[in-house]
């Protein structure tokens, strides 16, 4: 982690005016089953996000460049029993947009999850990439992340 910021990323919580966005950097890398996009979000990504927005275990960031949104994440915290009980902060759905990438922006966004982590006194960061992202995962390795477990999923749709 930094001292501090490298860039100019400014790191909030999503609100409902941030969903189109959210979905558009989503949809950049076209990895996993996707909903074909269109002008507005769907009825079930309003609620997931009403959903998610209200969850205190749950945060929607996105990070704003000169008031644009060109990264966002989601965290998950999660209580367990292993760790002695302990908190992990589960990060999925990175994205940087593809046309900010190499600047920067998302080592400032983990960085800022991961002092969000230590702040709650959460255990450990994890998080899961697809096998092809493989930029990804040169990108969470130079963060300090291991590849340390075998992911698995079953999709059920």
């Amino acid at each position: 982690m930094t001292d501090g910021p490298a860039t100019n990323l400014v790191i909030r919580p999503a609100v409902r005016s941030d969903l189109d966005a959210v979905l558009r950097l989503m949809q950049q890398d076209g990895i996993g089953p996707t909903t074909p996009r269109s002008a507005t979000p769907s009825a079930r990504q309003l609620e997931a996000f009403a959903e998610i927005a209200d969850d205190p275990r749950e945060d929607l960031l996105v990070g704003e460049l000169d008031g644009t949104v060109v990264a966002t994440a989601h965290v998950t915290w999660l209580r367990m029993l292993s760790a002695d009980g302990g908190l992990y902060c589960q990060v999925e759905n990175v994205r940087t947009d593809e046309v900010h990438r190499g600047r920067g922006l998302g080592g400032d966004l983990m960085a800022w999850i991961e002092s969000a982590a230590r702040e709650r006194g959460a255990a450990r960061i994890q998080l899961t990439s697809n096998r092809s992202r493989l930029d990804a995962h040169r990108f969470y390795e130079r963060l300090g992340y291991e590849p340390s477990h075998l992911g698995m999923k079953k999709y059920l749709t």
